[in-house]
């Protein structure tokens, strides 16, 4: 791959500081999570189903003891594993704002990452359950190269690695390459299941704000093979967000901060809107939904 050739890597490190965090963001938390579906059907378990609604909810002991007894029933389950983790980087990110549109859409504080230092014990929690989730998933893919539910737990536990690095270690590099193995796995995924929606999220969202970057990151990002189509990605994200299963509720919380980037304020109203419905216990969606403007309609029926 391109990333390891040295001439390569020497335009990388000159572009390091001046690389958009917002696109390193966006993407590394949309490939932290992905899934597989028909016709190569990972089994969806109601265990690990019932888990990720309670993160949703943003109850994160809750969903962590689904997990674990998940685990306990499945130890060579890598998703368990993958789950567990992503319940401790989640409940770090609602602990920092980083799932908000102030820290979202907000250059300065996203230049700068998580103000002040991510807690060690969770941080530590973290480390430990994706790197058994990435082991059990290597696991199983040497014996099986095509074993979806492996290749599933994988993307997320890469992906979620690559948010850590970018916006708890501040290794854009690291998060970076990571982005792009995360992109890989997605593509494969999808060639084993075109029906697969949850896996556009990571690759329209990578389409999305990679597009979006001025035409000489873009080209820099070329030489790794990392391309990006700013009106293809939101159509991918829009796909997940609409046919999505676990990710479904995720990608259309992505789509809502891509379409505000985008001016297009009524689709963002109608994702918000729509998550405030679904996960009335979780206030943040009702509060980014409360910071749009008010809709035409309302305005001009005022008396």
């Amino acid at each position: 791959m391109g990333w390891r050739f040295l001439g390569f890597a020497h335009q990388i490190c000159f572009m390091r500081r001046r690389l958009s965090a917002r696109c390193l963001v966006f993407c590394c938390l949309a490939a932290g999570m992905l899934l597989v579906a028909a016709p190569a059907r990972a089994s969806h378990r109601p265990e690990i189903d019932a888990g990720f609604r309670l993160l949703y909810e943003l109850k994160f002991s809750e969903a962590r003891a689904q997990f674990a007894a998940w685990e306990k029933l499945h130890p060579d389950d890598p998703l368990g594993a993958a789950a567990e983790a992503a319940s401790h980087l989640f409940e770090e990110f609602h602990a920092q704002g980083v799932l908000t549109s102030e820290f979202f859409l907000d250059d300065k504080r996203l230049l700068g990452g998580i103000a002040g230092k991510a807690d060690t014990t969770q941080g530590a929690a973290f480390m430990a359950a994706n790197r058994r989730a990435q082991d059990l998933a290597r696991r199983h893919l040497k014996t099986n190269p095509k074993d979806a539910d492996a290749l599933f737990a994988l993307t997320i536990s890469i992906g979620m690695q690559a948010d850590y690095a970018s916006l708890i270690e501040k290794k854009q590099l690291d998060s970076l390459r990571l982005v792009r193995e995360a992109e890989d796995h997605a593509k494969n995924l999808l060639a084993l299941a075109p029906d697969s929606a949850d896996a556009y999220v990571a690759l329209g969202a990578a389409n999305y704000i990679i597009g979006c970057l001025p035409g000489y990151k873009r080209f820099f990002l070329r030489f790794g093979g990392i391309h990006g189509d700013k009106a293809r990605g939101m159509q991918q994200v829009q796909m997940a967000a609409t046919g999505g299963h676990y990710l479904r509720p995720f990608a259309k919380l992505l789509l809502a901060l891509a379409a505000l980037r985008e001016k297009q304020i009524e689709l963002a109203r109608k994702q918000l809107t729509e998550l405030t419905a679904e996960f009335p216990q979780n206030p943040l969606f009702a509060r980014e939904l409360a910071k749009l403007p008010k809709p035409a309609t309302a305005i001009a029926s005022r008396p």
